[in-house]
């Protein structure tokens, strides 16, 4: 599985790529918007992980983005953003998931599972009344 991470802290960028290899995941890091951006858009990947708070372009941005070109990759929000209003931004923006910071990697990495072993989604759903 290749997971792409979109974080500008190196430390963390650094923890989470070790952590996600020693996992058995391929793992490829953006340190910022537009280069995650670019990066998610030019290549297949099984999940992203993707911060808030970058430069040049913020995670929910990224996000909305890749929702408007139709890129329907599982996207799982860590940030240290943890407000309800966040939140709700970021899973309205199209996240599927959102996992506030500090975290637990074991954690992480459950949610990953969770995100991936639903297959692929080609499209939203759309309910009509």
């Amino acid at each position: 599985m290749r997971v792409l991470v979109i974080e500008d802290e190196p430390k963390m960028a650094g923890l989470l790529r070790r952590g996600l290899v020693e996992e058995g995941y391929a793992v490829d890091v953006a340190a910022d918007g537009p280069d995650g951006y670019a990066a998610a858009v030019s290549r297949d990947y099984d999940a992203v992980v993707l911060d808030v708070m970058l430069p040049g372009m913020s995670g929910f941005e990224v996000c909305r983005r890749l929702r408007q070109d139709k890129v329907w990759v599982p996207v799982l929000m860590l940030t240290a953003r943890a407000a309800v209003p966040d939140r709700i931004c970021g899973l309205d923006g199209g996240a599927d998931d959102y996992l506030t910071k500090p975290f637990h990697l074991l954690e992480l990495f459950a949610r990953l599972r969770a995100l991936t072993r639903r297959g692929p989604v080609t499209s939203p759903t759309v309910l009509a009344a």
